[in-house]
């Protein structure tokens, strides 16, 4: 990684505007692929990054692609399961394919993984402008400690995260306020260890309309958290995130009532200690709140909105998104063509968000979180949708349709 931002080049193939998840996937592949890449973030790496920290299913098959599942596995805590647990403190377990490695050591693995592949990673450099001429974006401005200087190139990929003022600044953002916030911190408790192994997430009235979790880093740590996901016209940006109000709710509130909701929650947080700050952060979810693309940009990752809504979950989405992004750059024909083959990609993928859109119910109305824990605790094909849902083969959302819930006494 280079640090100065007289060591830029003036030229280059594409430039990728952020290093996140969704920036570093998009960098690798282009850069696998012969292009001429340079990479920038405004944070130098390896920098935290507050997030639930949760891999599931879908980012293991992008980290595969992308050759870093391996390196990722070796230091991430892996789980078979998902522990669900209701209001009232029904608890069912769900298979899948987990993991929770902190997003300060897993950004650093891609990010590495694409300057090892040839792209050229500056950092800290700031974007602050692209650079048009006659409607079409073929560079950027970028900034470093008062210092300014111009990159061009054929694409600009703005891979930016939640944060709306980069979009702002290229004139790609379609709402300035985040769908869903969220608030965590990492605690230490070497004796809860053997007793909370698995992933968990914890629906309740105290956390409504959000849910809290509870994800074991290995090594004692735990990455502990509350989130609450907005529907699309009610979008959580609304409120002050910084302080961590949302609407009526506060999620400092939401966050010290979850070390009340159960025995290892108490014991967790009562007799831990915390290793970092509780923060929040905004998310940007549902494929919502942002152009896709413009005459030589694309816009990817969270950026582009690409978190699931009712879960959260967000990293394996924004790898996707970024290799979708590559590869659209990648496959040639003219500008429009590109652009077009990036969009209907993306468009491709709305039906799933909107399921999970539908399945956000049980975040408002935590008693379906009750019913449904109770069902699947008497029905092993119940478990098994649940399953299917968590690893991406079967719908999110058709268990909240009439036809849903009659199967839910049926099964």
């Amino acid at each position: 990684m280079n640090s100065s931002i007289e060591l830029l080049p003036k030229t280059c193939d594409v430039l990728v505007i952020g290093a996140g998840p969704s920036g570093s996937a998009a960098a690798f592949t282009l850069a696998k692929a012969g292009l001429d890449v340079v990479m920038i973030d405004q944070h130098a790496f390896p920098r935290d990054k507050i997030c639930g920290d949760g891999l599931i299913p879908d980012a293991h098959k992008a980290l595969e692609r992308l050759g870093v599942l391996d390196e990722v596995m070796r230091q991430a805590h892996s789980s078979s399961f998902l522990s669900c647990i209701s209001p009232r403190g029904g608890r069912v377990d769900v298979a899948g394919t987990l993991a929770v490695l902190p997003r300060k050591q897993l950004d650093d693995i891609v990010c590495k993984a694409a300057v090892a592949a040839g792209a050229r990673m500056f950092a800290p450099v700031r974007f602050t402008a692209p650079i048009e001429e006659n409607g079409k974006v073929v560079g950027a401005r970028l900034a470093q400690s008062g210092h300014e200087c111009e990159l061009r190139a054929t694409w600009v990929i703005l891979a930016t995260g939640a944060v709306p003022q980069a979009l702002m600044a290229a004139g790609m953002a379609e709402r300035h306020t985040p769908s869903a916030i969220a608030m965590r911190c990492y605690i230490k408790n070497e004796a809860m260890a053997s007793r909370i192994d698995k992933l968990e997430v914890i629906w309740h009235k105290a956390l409504a309309p959000g849910y809290g979790w509870i994800f074991p880093c290995g090594n004692g740590v735990f990455n502990v958290g509350v989130g609450i996901l907005a529907a699309p016209d009610d979008p959580a940006g609304k409120r002050d995130t910084s302080q961590g109000k949302a609407g009526t709710a506060n999620l400092r509130q939401m966050f010290e009532a979850l070390g009340t909701l159960s025995e290892p929650a108490r014991e967790l947080m009562a007799g831990g200690t915390r290793l970092s700050p509780l923060k929040g952060a905004p998310l940007r979810c549902s494929l919502q709140g942002a152009r896709l693309s413009r005459p030589g940009l694309l816009v990817t990752g969270e950026a582009a909105g690409s978190t699931y809504s009712f879960s959260g979950e967000g990293i394996g989405k924004a790898l996707e998104t970024g290799i979708l992004a590559a590869e659209a750059i990648l496959q040639g024909g003219g500008e429009a063509q590109v652009r077009a083959h990036y969009q209907s990609r993306i468009e491709a993928l709305r039906p799933r968000f909107a399921l999970y859109e539908r399945a956000n119910l049980v975040n408002k109305y935590p008693w379906l979180a009750d019913l449904l824990i109770w069902r699947a605790r008497k029905s092993a094909r119940l478990r098994q949708r649940l399953s299917g849902v968590l690893n991406e083969t079967s719908n999110p959302g058709s268990m909240f349709t009439v036809k849903g819930f009659v199967r839910l006494f049926t099964e």
